[in-house]
Protein backbone atom coordinates (compact mmCIF):
# COMPACT_ATOMS: atom_id res chain seq x y z
CA UNK A 1 0.00 0.00 0.00
CA UNK A 2 1.54 3.41 -0.88
CA UNK A 3 2.61 5.18 2.10
CA UNK A 4 1.46 9.01 0.80
CA UNK A 5 -1.40 10.65 -1.92
CA UNK A 6 0.20 13.57 -3.92
CA UNK A 7 -1.46 16.51 -5.26
CA UNK A 8 -0.54 19.64 -6.55
CA UNK A 9 -1.31 23.76 -6.18
CA UNK A 10 0.41 25.85 -8.47
CA UNK A 11 4.05 25.18 -7.17
CA UNK A 12 2.83 23.69 -3.79
CA UNK A 13 2.83 19.99 -3.47
CA UNK A 14 0.46 18.13 -0.76
CA UNK A 15 1.58 15.01 0.47
CA UNK A 16 -1.27 12.90 2.26
CA UNK A 17 -0.07 9.85 4.44
CA UNK A 18 -2.64 7.36 3.38
CA UNK A 19 -3.34 4.82 5.37
CA UNK A 20 -6.23 5.88 7.87
CA UNK A 21 -7.31 2.50 8.69
CA UNK A 22 -4.00 1.93 10.54
CA UNK A 23 -3.74 5.22 11.91
CA UNK A 24 -1.05 5.77 9.04
CA UNK A 25 1.47 3.53 10.60
CA UNK A 26 5.20 3.03 8.79
CA UNK A 27 7.62 2.25 7.22
CA UNK A 28 5.96 -0.34 5.22
CA UNK A 29 9.30 -2.46 3.14
CA UNK A 30 8.53 -0.44 0.51
CA UNK A 31 8.67 3.40 2.44
CA UNK A 32 11.93 4.60 2.17
CA UNK A 33 11.92 3.99 -1.88
CA UNK A 34 8.46 6.02 -2.13
CA UNK A 35 9.57 8.75 -0.09
CA UNK A 36 12.72 9.32 -1.03
CA UNK A 37 11.62 8.87 -4.74
CA UNK A 38 8.68 11.78 -4.22
CA UNK A 39 11.34 14.10 -2.31
CA UNK A 40 13.79 13.93 -5.42
CA UNK A 41 10.93 14.77 -7.74
CA UNK A 42 10.28 17.69 -5.43
CA UNK A 43 14.07 19.00 -5.25
CA UNK A 44 14.36 17.97 -9.12
CA UNK A 45 11.49 19.97 -10.19
CA UNK A 46 11.73 23.89 -9.72
CA UNK A 47 8.66 24.31 -10.33
CA UNK A 48 7.63 23.55 -6.71
CA UNK A 49 8.18 26.20 -3.80
CA UNK A 50 6.95 24.43 -0.82
CA UNK A 51 5.81 20.90 0.45
CA UNK A 52 2.81 20.45 3.18
CA UNK A 53 2.51 16.81 4.66
CA UNK A 54 -0.17 16.12 6.27
CA UNK A 55 -2.39 12.33 7.31
CA UNK A 56 -5.25 11.41 6.20
CA UNK A 57 -7.88 10.54 9.23
CA UNK A 58 -7.74 10.94 12.48
CA UNK A 59 -3.81 10.54 13.34
CA UNK A 60 -0.32 12.13 11.27
CA UNK A 61 1.39 8.83 12.34
CA UNK A 62 1.14 7.03 15.03
CA UNK A 63 4.30 5.19 13.64
CA UNK A 64 5.65 2.03 13.79
CA UNK A 65 3.21 -1.39 13.65
CA UNK A 66 3.26 -2.78 17.16
CA UNK A 67 1.88 -6.22 15.61
CA UNK A 68 5.06 -6.26 13.12
CA UNK A 69 7.39 -5.56 16.00
CA UNK A 70 5.66 -8.73 18.19
CA UNK A 71 5.35 -10.81 15.54
CA UNK A 72 9.35 -10.16 13.98
CA UNK A 73 8.58 -9.63 10.97
CA UNK A 74 8.54 -7.35 8.44
CA UNK A 75 11.20 -4.33 8.95
CA UNK A 76 11.91 -6.49 12.45
CA UNK A 77 12.39 -10.03 10.98
CA UNK A 78 15.81 -11.98 11.92
CA UNK A 79 19.03 -11.25 13.79
CA UNK A 80 20.07 -8.00 14.85
CA UNK A 81 22.62 -7.21 11.53
CA UNK A 82 19.62 -7.59 9.44
CA UNK A 83 16.81 -5.56 11.45
CA UNK A 84 19.80 -2.88 11.68
CA UNK A 85 20.47 -3.02 7.51
CA UNK A 86 16.47 -2.86 7.25
CA UNK A 87 16.86 0.76 9.64
CA UNK A 88 19.40 1.97 7.25
CA UNK A 89 17.73 1.57 3.99
CA UNK A 90 14.03 1.81 5.13
CA UNK A 91 13.86 4.04 8.05
CA UNK A 92 16.58 6.11 7.77
CA UNK A 93 15.81 6.65 4.03
CA UNK A 94 12.51 8.12 5.01
CA UNK A 95 13.94 10.90 7.42
CA UNK A 96 17.01 11.46 4.88
CA UNK A 97 14.65 12.39 2.21
CA UNK A 98 12.66 14.39 4.47
CA UNK A 99 15.60 15.89 5.38
CA UNK A 100 17.10 16.98 2.46
CA UNK A 101 14.34 18.07 0.99
CA UNK A 102 15.44 21.53 -0.64
CA UNK A 103 12.24 23.53 -0.55
CA UNK A 104 10.33 24.38 2.82
CA UNK A 105 8.12 21.49 4.45
CA UNK A 106 5.43 22.52 6.17
CA UNK A 107 3.79 19.78 8.53
CA UNK A 108 0.17 19.97 8.83
CA UNK A 109 -0.28 17.57 12.07
CA UNK A 110 -3.90 16.94 12.41
CA UNK A 111 -4.08 14.29 15.03
CA UNK A 112 -1.61 11.80 16.82
CA UNK A 113 1.80 12.10 15.98
CA UNK A 114 3.76 8.72 17.74
CA UNK A 115 7.21 7.37 17.50
CA UNK A 116 8.40 7.81 13.80
CA UNK A 117 5.62 9.98 13.11
CA UNK A 118 6.49 12.61 15.79
CA UNK A 119 10.22 12.68 14.57
CA UNK A 120 8.60 12.87 10.54
CA UNK A 121 6.33 15.74 12.34
CA UNK A 122 9.70 17.90 13.64
CA UNK A 123 11.40 17.31 10.42
CA UNK A 124 9.31 20.42 9.12
CA UNK A 125 10.40 23.76 8.58
CA UNK A 126 7.10 24.86 9.32
CA UNK A 127 5.03 22.95 12.08
CA UNK A 128 1.47 23.63 12.46
CA UNK A 129 -1.16 21.51 14.50
CA UNK A 130 -4.69 20.76 15.08
CA UNK A 131 -6.22 21.17 18.33
CA UNK A 132 -6.63 17.66 17.79
CA UNK A 133 -2.90 16.81 18.08
CA UNK A 134 -0.70 15.31 20.03
CA UNK A 135 2.93 14.26 20.30
CA UNK A 136 5.31 11.65 21.86
CA UNK A 137 8.10 9.11 21.35
CA UNK A 138 6.81 5.93 23.51
CA UNK A 139 10.25 4.12 22.40
CA UNK A 140 11.17 3.31 26.28
CA UNK A 141 7.50 1.86 27.07
CA UNK A 142 8.03 -0.62 24.14
CA UNK A 143 12.11 -1.90 25.20
CA UNK A 144 13.58 0.21 22.49
CA UNK A 145 14.94 3.45 21.65
CA UNK A 146 15.20 6.18 18.68
CA UNK A 147 15.96 4.24 15.79
CA UNK A 148 15.59 7.02 13.24
CA UNK A 149 17.46 9.74 14.55
CA UNK A 150 15.10 11.30 16.68
CA UNK A 151 17.76 11.35 19.92
CA UNK A 152 19.45 13.99 17.45
CA UNK A 153 16.58 16.14 15.95
CA UNK A 154 14.22 16.22 19.16
CA UNK A 155 16.84 17.93 21.23
CA UNK A 156 17.30 20.71 18.94
CA UNK A 157 13.77 21.39 18.61
CA UNK A 158 12.97 21.89 21.98
CA UNK A 159 16.08 21.82 23.76
CA UNK A 160 17.64 18.54 26.10
CA UNK A 161 15.92 19.02 29.37
CA UNK A 162 12.88 18.50 27.72
CA UNK A 163 13.16 16.01 24.97
CA UNK A 164 14.76 14.25 27.90
CA UNK A 165 11.53 14.33 29.24
CA UNK A 166 9.47 12.98 26.59
CA UNK A 167 12.04 10.47 25.90
CA UNK A 168 12.73 9.05 29.60
CA UNK A 169 9.00 9.14 30.92
CA UNK A 170 7.52 8.01 27.62
CA UNK A 171 4.83 10.55 28.13
CA UNK A 172 2.88 12.01 25.60
CA UNK A 173 2.49 16.05 25.00
CA UNK A 174 -0.83 17.81 24.03
CA UNK A 175 -1.04 20.35 21.09
CA UNK A 176 -1.07 23.69 23.66
CA UNK A 177 2.35 21.64 25.20
CA UNK A 178 4.27 21.57 21.92
CA UNK A 179 3.45 25.07 21.33
CA UNK A 180 4.45 26.27 24.69
CA UNK A 181 7.66 23.95 24.12
CA UNK A 182 8.11 25.11 20.41
CA UNK A 183 7.79 21.81 19.12
CA UNK A 184 4.97 23.30 16.69
CA UNK A 185 5.00 26.98 15.54
CA UNK A 186 0.93 27.38 16.03
CA UNK A 187 -1.90 25.76 16.85
CA UNK A 188 -5.51 25.86 15.14
CA UNK A 189 -8.71 24.85 15.32
CA UNK A 190 -8.89 20.94 13.53
CA UNK A 191 -11.21 22.13 10.79
CA UNK A 192 -9.00 25.16 10.15
CA UNK A 193 -5.47 22.83 9.99
CA UNK A 194 -5.18 22.95 6.03
CA UNK A 195 -6.24 26.50 5.60
CA UNK A 196 -3.63 27.57 7.69
CA UNK A 197 -0.97 25.48 6.16
CA UNK A 198 -1.44 26.09 2.92
CA UNK A 199 -2.33 30.01 3.43
CA UNK A 200 1.56 29.62 4.91
CA UNK A 201 2.51 27.54 1.88
CA UNK A 202 1.53 30.20 -0.92
CA UNK A 203 2.71 33.14 1.13
CA UNK A 204 6.54 30.88 0.31
CA UNK A 205 5.30 30.30 -3.15
CA UNK A 206 4.94 34.05 -3.52
CA UNK A 207 8.90 34.49 -3.03
CA UNK A 208 11.75 33.73 -5.19
CA UNK A 209 12.09 30.03 -5.75
CA UNK A 210 16.09 30.20 -6.26
CA UNK A 211 16.22 32.38 -2.83
CA UNK A 212 13.88 30.19 -0.70
CA UNK A 213 15.93 27.48 -1.57
CA UNK A 214 19.29 28.81 -0.82
CA UNK A 215 17.83 30.22 2.12
CA UNK A 216 16.72 26.86 3.43
CA UNK A 217 20.68 25.14 2.92
CA UNK A 218 21.63 27.95 4.95
CA UNK A 219 19.47 27.58 8.02
CA UNK A 220 20.05 23.66 7.77
CA UNK A 221 23.64 24.02 8.16
CA UNK A 222 23.48 26.58 10.31
CA UNK A 223 22.70 24.15 12.70
CA UNK A 224 25.84 22.09 12.54
CA UNK A 225 28.11 25.02 11.11
CA UNK A 226 30.52 27.12 13.15
CA UNK A 227 30.11 31.41 12.36
CA UNK A 228 32.77 31.67 9.75
CA UNK A 229 31.66 28.76 7.36
CA UNK A 230 28.73 30.29 7.43
CA UNK A 231 29.63 33.49 6.76
CA UNK A 232 31.63 32.26 3.28
CA UNK A 233 28.85 29.89 2.37
CA UNK A 234 26.14 32.91 3.08
CA UNK A 235 29.05 35.39 0.58
CA UNK A 236 28.66 32.56 -1.96
CA UNK A 237 25.21 31.99 -2.38
CA UNK A 238 24.28 35.91 -1.94
CA UNK A 239 26.87 36.57 -4.78
CA UNK A 240 24.37 34.13 -6.40
CA UNK A 241 20.94 35.60 -5.98
CA UNK A 242 22.52 38.97 -6.66
CA UNK A 243 23.26 37.48 -10.45
CA UNK A 244 19.45 36.69 -10.86
CA UNK A 245 16.74 37.99 -12.64
CA UNK A 246 14.28 37.83 -9.44
CA UNK A 247 16.43 40.15 -7.39
CA UNK A 248 16.22 42.50 -9.90
CA UNK A 249 12.23 42.04 -10.23
CA UNK A 250 12.24 42.40 -6.37
CA UNK A 251 14.41 45.42 -5.92
CA UNK A 252 11.83 47.21 -8.57
CA UNK A 253 9.07 46.29 -7.07
CA UNK A 254 9.94 47.57 -3.64
CA UNK A 255 11.01 51.04 -5.37
CA UNK A 256 7.62 50.87 -7.83
CA UNK A 257 5.58 50.04 -4.36
CA UNK A 258 3.74 47.20 -6.13
CA UNK A 259 3.84 43.49 -5.74
CA UNK A 260 6.76 41.67 -6.77
CA UNK A 261 6.10 38.99 -9.98
CA UNK A 262 8.82 36.41 -9.42
CA UNK A 263 9.59 33.50 -12.07
CA UNK A 264 12.59 31.60 -10.79
CA UNK A 265 15.15 33.23 -13.18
Amino acid sequence: MALITETREGSVVIWTFSRPERLNALPDLTDGDEMANACERVNADPGVSCVVLTGEGRAFSAGGDLKAMKERRDLFEGSGAAIRERYRRVVHRIVRALYGLEVPLVTAVNGPAMGLGCDIAGLGDIRIASDRASFGIPFMKLGIIPGDGGSWLLPRNIGYNRAAEMLFTARSIDAATADKWGLVNRVVPHDNLMEEAMTTARQIAGQPPQAVRMGKSLLRQGRDTNFDQMLEMSAAMQALAHLTEDHIEGVTAVLEKRPASFEGR
